[in-house]
């Protein structure tokens, strides 16, 4: 069915809870194996129907928040959501004691109970005000990061739109783009260091509450992380800082080399050639055309889910007026449908968002015929795989939209994949030191954050620019505020990733008809078809690819990187 044509309903929260007791009681009181499980189907499809609603409400919203029946309708969920989690709560506590749970196991795996028993961890009917706090905060923080409207270039822009002029090849543009920006998000400055102050107040709340100690192990059950501790993340860390910052150290002396420049600035960060940086040839419909064409030639699966998603609609990437920022991918689970939410901005960036958000997708659609439904989404640093590995199994396919700076762009793709990393892991090491330190002041927050740049991106100096001369980076990272804790994820996936990538330079002969090519492509889809069966560890090694954990994981990456880098670019 076409997005368009998708019924909304809203969910009425008292029919919900007459649905939900009456499930709740048939589980309890059920006479067998079998009823037990149909109840436990139950409660998954009514499950199903409410995600699906609130999707629809949530992505019509971000696509115009100037939509004020969706703004109501985004408004509600944030007040009633807190309460449907109450009865999914009651029902998996009945659901983990049940006397059948022996063979409920045996029928659906432990994983399930795990995950579930992880989850009983993050609610009780005592912190439902607090969730429902902190839902508003977040959606305020999405709908001023939206209201921006920034005058430049004789235009009036939002933050996605003027991005592209942040990669302009022309210095002075760069930085005028990010003084732009900066006027809006400094006279704003005050209000994002106040929604961050109360929503590290109310988590930190709910966390006690709850008996942890502070958010983060909190967040880490919030997360799922049923396979891995905050002392793997900070083995992870430790090798990041000890590996990977010394290499992209080196690359942007590269940089700087190549940009004919003696100081380096953070608006020259992005910004790898002198010319510029490699932009996709054509509008944005020619783009999607390209796309298209690409995931038809990479596989038979690939062709019959891009097919879907243009035949139903299922895509909006243009910036406009009133649309939120970012972009992401959502599912329909009632109409079996995923959907790509993007800003294109005329830069590399929108073949990324293809790439990247057509993963997330890809593994989505291959997972809707997956029972119980629990299993059709792995945790996210799994699902990050997905998104991550996808954009590199697309490179043979970048003379589409690149023509002759394809080389230009693989390069670009390449040393900004690995460089990632290091600002991802100052992330999530910053949600640490805040949620075990709620004390802090916003001026100590940004202090806090000065430090982890001069640790690990040593070579950002930001010297004489506004706003971000104070140390406050962190208030444009939308996950900090929306979803604490999931920034690591993308480096853990990141480093899996380059691994599969590796695979596919590995001979000789690096085009998708190699051997190598098809070997990695097979190990891929081993992973999206495991979907959310398997923890993250064992979805890598099922791919026969080191973890990240491991010591020395990433040594090996960093110099197949570098070589290739150092061979492909004179």
């Amino acid at each position: 069915m076409k997005f368009s044509e998708m019924a909304y309903k809203r969910i009425d929260l008292d029919d919900f809870k007459i649905k939900a007791e009456k499930i709740i009681e048939s589980f309890k009181s059920a006479e067998n194996i079998g009823q037990a499980a149909e109840a436990f189907y139950d409660i998954q499809n009514l499950e199903e129907e409410a995600t699906t609603m609130l999707s629809l409400a949530y992505t019509r919203n971000s696509i115009n928040i100037e939509d004020e029946f969706y703004n109501g309708e985004k408004d509600y969920y944030d007040e009633v959501s807190p309460y449907m989690s109450e009865y999914k709560d009651r029902f998996n506590r009945e659901f983990i004691s049940s006397e059948y749970r022996e063979e409920l196991e045996k029928r659906f795996g432990s994983l399930l109970f795990e995950n579930i028993e992880l989850g009983l961890k993050t609610f009780s009917p005592e912190i439902i005000p607090d969730l429902q706090e902190e839902n508003k905060l977040v959606s305020r923080y999405g709908e001023l990061m939206a209201s921006a409207q920034i005058e430049f270039d004789g235009k009036t822009l939002n933050r996605s739109q003027l991005n592209a002029y942040k990669m302009d090849n022309n210095r002075d543009v760069r930085r005028g783009a990010y003084i732009a920006d900066a006027g809006f998000l400094n006279g704003n400055k005050k209000e994002f260091d106040d929604i961050l102050d109360k929503l590290v107040k109310v988590r930190t709340k709910m966390a006690k509450t709850l008996g942890f100690e502070n958010f983060v192990e909190l967040g880490y059950c919030r997360m799922t992380r049923n396979d891995y501790n905050k002392n793997d993340v900070e083995k992870f860390r430790e090798q990041v800082k000890d590996v990977l910052v010394p290499v992209v150290s080196i690359l942007k002396e590269q940089q700087k080399k190549r940009l004919g420049i003696s100081d380096f600035m953070l608006y020259d960060d992005e910004v790898l050639f002198k010319d510029g940086n490699a932009v996709p040839y054509g509008a944005p419909d020619e783009i999607m055309r390209n796309g298209r064409e690409m995931y038809e030639e990479l596989s038979i699966e690939t062709g019959e889910f891009i097919n879907f998603m243009f035949d139903n609609e299922l895509f909006d990437v243009l910036a406009k007026k009133g649309k939120k920022g970012g972009g992401y991918c959502t599912a329909f689970e009632s109409y079996k449908s995923p959907f790509i939410f993007a800003n294109f901005n005329g830069t590399s960036d929108d073949v990324d968002v293809l790439t990247h958000e057509a993963g997330h997708a890809f593994a989505c659609y291959n997972a809707f015929d997956i029972y119980p439904a629990s299993y059709r989404q792995p945790t996210m640093e799994s699902c990050e795989i997905h998104s991550m590995a996808m954009e590199f199994f697309t490179w043979n396919w970048m003379d589409k939209f690149f023509k002759d700076k394809t080389s230009k762009y693989k390069y670009s793709h390449l040393a900004k994949g690995i460089g990632f990393i290091p600002y991802g892991t100052i992330v999530d090491l910053f949600q640490h030191i805040i949620y075990e330190n709620p004390e802090l002041t916003p001026e100590q927050r940004c202090d806090e954050w000065g430090k982890l740049e001069k640790t690990f991106r040593p070579w950002i100096n930001a010297k004489d620019m506004p706003y971000y001369e104070e140390n406050r980076r962190w208030q444009v990272q939308s996950h900090i505020y929306q979803v604490p804790f999931y920034y690591i994820d993308y480096c853990l996936a990141q480093t899996v990733a380059l691994s599969f990538w590796a695979l596919t330079q590995s001979g000789a002969d690096t085009s998708h008809q190699s051997s190598e090519f098809k070997n990695a492509w097979e190990r891929y889809m081993k992973i999206i078809k495991l979907a959310g069966t398997k923890k993250f560890t064992e979805l890598v090694k099922s791919a026969e690819l080191p973890v990240p954990f491991e010591k020395n994981a990433l040594n090996k990456i960093a110099d197949t990187v570098i070589r290739w880098l150092d061979s492909n670019w004179a």
